[in-house]
């Protein structure tokens, strides 16, 4: 049975300054398309044999460098991989957030933004990671699948693949330009690779 590779986009303006970036189309920095590169060498020692992307740029120019879009892997655009919708929170760090409440704010214990400009919530994110994972599964049987997408989204699958609740995403910090590896140890759903850098 394949893995699944969960890809982190490479950098954007707002990755590095920490702004919450759900819809927001951002282009890749000059580094973050160095990420893209660097990914390359290692998905392709990977039998790798389909890919799902989200539809953000930075998403699929990030695949696009990392060899994902050149026929060689049957990859798919994937709407269900969109970053989480922040609501009223996007474009904001966590520190401009927590200064407003009066308090330390935390997507995972907190939620997205309440009243006029809600955003999703992490139960919302789960039911969309979820069918994701029910699509993926059967196809392990041709290799390891690569899903490439934004950092609280994955952090989210990676709980649900592992049969945990979506707030358990706060356990899986994912930089941009990196990935993980979901696989299983004794048919069980575990954590093969986390967080792993490319030289």
């Amino acid at each position: 049975m394949g893995e699944v590779v969960v890809v982190r986009h490479g950098a954007t303006e707002w990755s590095r300054s920490g702004q919450h970036t759900g819809a927001t189309d951002l282009p890749l920095l000059p580094d973050g398309e160095e990420d893209g590169r660097r990914l390359r060498p290692v998905l392709a020692d990977r039998q790798l044999a389909h890919a799902f992307v989200s539809p953000l740029a930075r998403a699929r120019r990030t695949a696009e460098l990392a060899g994902l879009l050149d026929g060689s892997v049957d990859t798919r655009i994937e709407p269900d991989l969109v970053e989480v919708d922040y609501g009223g929170h996007e474009g904001r760090t966590t520190k401009e957030i927590s200064a407003d409440l009066g308090r330390a704010w935390s997507l995972w214990a907190d939620g997205t933004v309440p009243g006029d400009t809600p955003g999703e919530s992490l139960a919302q994110v789960a039911a969309r990671v979820d069918r994701v994972l029910d699509r993926v599964r059967p196809l392990l049987d041709d290799g390891d699948v690569a899903l490439v997408a934004h950092g609280h989204v994955l952090r989210i699958l990676t709980a649900r693949w592992l049969g945990l609740g979506p707030e358990a995403g706060a356990l899986f910090p994912l930089a941009t330009g990196r990935y993980g590896v979901l696989g299983t140890e004794h048919s069980w759903p575990a954590l093969t690779g986390w967080n792993t850098g490319c030289t």
